[in-house]
């Protein structure tokens, strides 16, 4: 039976989660795996209420964890400066690392497999992107022969939680609340409904499926703040849906990197998962589209990655991983072109829709489709538009535009993605 012994440093949730993991499920872990995990100590500024080590030595300095006779130093402390200090000083001690911590391999993955490879460890990070949805080790090893030509999804539990839930009808804030109360969002939820988040993950994905820097250039990210439960309504009656997608697609060498709501077909694979799902569609040429779905985040699920990383570990070969960056680069995002649906609060005036309309054609943006919807209060009265695709540099011009007009009250915008 092979044996890894790891120190933990950290004792929040997911620390907690993997500890009663290691407990409950050792025995499936030894008949599955051939493995047996001792935990040696645990790195832990504070005890932790929810969960009793026993025996364990606690060590309140979680740098003295790298000095124990460990194969792995399981980094679960959160946050990019101090994270990476420990990461670098465990590799430089010859320590295996596995990693949860999606900030610190987004900022600084490239550095820190530099320094795995010298010394000849390993850095895993599969719980860093979806938690135990097998995303990573999926795009670096059965996938290898696959050439991807794109990476799009919901990588943010929360963000799909909320927009499921006013999909269903429910306001923004009153859902936000119900998902800091289910444990969902965190008090400052600010990453998550900001794209945060869902652009670290999409970053990660993107270095290995196509080799862009850890971390990249600037990309466009947007969060789910303003979209609005009456966009729903519009979307479905056109047959859309809105997620919040993190998409990475390869274009002549060149990579269209972004995080952002959109409209999706109401028959697509993703517009289907509700909740705090995490779905993933991998575009391949040998495989055709791959569709992965989990929980994506949770104690369990997040303890079910690391202990992933380490039966990895505790049956493979150290192998030197290869950061170079083959790729040109990434696509300026206004060069992109995107079609669009266009919420216009405006007044119920005659010859409104005839001023909307003409702003679009004098900036040469066909219309597919344009409709004018019930009243609301005060005199005004929504118009839904969806257009044809054109230059996004050209969107906010558009936007001005349209509210100079004095009978326009109101845009909100999203783009559409293409199946």
């Amino acid at each position: 039976m092979n044996k890894l012994r790891i120190g933990i440093c950290g004792w929040g949730n997911v620390a907690t989660g993997l500890f009663k993991t290691l407990q409950t499920n050792a025995g499936e872990i030894k008949k599955r795996s051939n493995l047996e995990i001792e935990i040696i100590a645990i790195g832990a500024r504070r005890d932790n209420p929810k969960c009793d080590p026993g025996n364990i030595i606690i060590e309140r300095d979680i740098f003295k964890i790298i000095d124990y006779d460990i194969d792995v130093v399981v980094e679960l402390i959160g946050g990019v400066d101090v994270a990476r200090d420990l990461i670098i000083k465990s590799l430089n001690a010859k320590k295996h690392v596995v990693t949860a911590n999606k900030a610190v391999i987004f900022n600084h993955g490239d550095e820190l497999l530099s320094i795995a490879n010298k010394n000849g460890v390993n850095l895993l990070y599969e719980s860093s992107v979806c938690a135990g949805t097998p995303i990573i080790k999926l795009l670096k090893q059965e996938l290898a022969a696959s050439k991807i030509s794109k990476i799009s999804g919901m990588l943010n539990g929360t963000s799909n939680y909320i927009l499921s839930n006013m999909e269903e009808g429910m306001e923004f804030e009153s859902t936000l609340k119900l998902a800091q109360e289910k444990g969902y969002a965190e008090p400052d939820p600010t990453f998550d409904i900001e794209g945060t988040d869902a652009a670290h993950k999409i970053g990660i994905l993107s270095s290995l499926a196509f080799g862009s820097s850890l971390p990249p250039k600037d990309f466009y990210i947007k969060g789910i703040n303003e979209i609005h439960k009456d966009d729903f309504k519009y979307a479905h009656e056109m047959g859309y849906t809105i997620k919040h997608l993190a998409i990475a697609k390869l274009t002549n060498n060149s990579i269209d990197l972004r995080a952002h709501p959109s409209l999706v077909k109401l028959d697509s694979y993703l517009a289907s998962l509700k909740g705090v799902r995490n779905g993933i569609e991998v575009e391949t040429d040998l495989l055709g589209t791959l569709h992965i779905a989990g929980s994506g985040a949770g104690q369990e699920a997040t303890a079910s990655g690391v202990i992933s990383d380490l039966i990895y570990l505790s049956d493979s070969k150290i192998q030197k991983v290869n950061n170079n960056n083959e790729s040109s680069g990434l696509i300026n995002f206004i060069d992109l072109d995107f079609q669009y649906y266009f919420y216009i609060e405006a007044s119920d005036l005659s010859g409104v829709m005839a001023s909307i309309s003409s702003i679009f054609a004098n900036k040469d943006v066909s219309i597919e489709s344009i409709s004018q919807k019930e009243n609301l209060n005060n005199d005004l009265v929504p118009i839904i538009i969806i257009t044809d695709p054109f230059k996004e540099k050209d969107h906010q011009e558009l936007v001005d535009k349209l509210l100079d007009l004095d009978s326009v009250n109101k845009i909100r915008s999203i783009r559409i993605e293409p199946q």
